[in-house]
């Protein structure tokens, strides 16, 4: 098996994403306070989103949804040596369509263009949870 370190990458390439969205997060909110449609004071237990920033959260809300999976899958086929160059490649093949989902949801957000990312993350990550069933059965 490949028990190095190219299976964390892909998970370093979507923390980056995430810590993206938090960044452009407070820069929504922050322009949404400046302009007057929103009060900082509504952030403090964030019942109401500004619409300038409310893509932007629901993208957040999603990173931390079907990418728990993808940590806990990815964190397991390193530690028990399972994983190789198909793994690596699913992992990546998966924040490729967690990157092209959130650039969907950011711009158009069309369901018609969101939709497929999101299926090529779910059917990938699948296939890295099979991966480790298997190799664990037979091992």
């Amino acid at each position: 098996m490949l028990s190095t370190n190219a299976t964390l990458w892909p998970m370093i390439a979507h923390a980056a994403l995430v810590f993206f969205l938090y960044w452009l997060l407070s820069v929504k909110r922050t322009f949404a306070v400046t302009r007057g449609s929103a009060k900082a004071s509504q952030f403090r237990e964030n019942r109401e989103e500004p619409p300038e920033s409310l893509l932007v959260h629901n993208s957040i809300k999603n990173q931390f949804e079907l990418p728990v999976l993808f940590y806990a899958v990815s964190l397991t086929l390193y530690a028990s040596t399972a994983d190789n160059w198909g793994t690596v490649a699913l992992g990546w093949l998966f924040v490729v369509s967690r990157y092209v989902h959130v650039w969907v949801h950011l711009t158009n957000n069309r369901l018609r263009y969101r939709r497929p990312a999101f299926l090529v993350g779910f059917f990938t990550l699948i296939l890295m949870w099979i991966w480790l069933a298997v190799w664990l059965a037979l091992n």
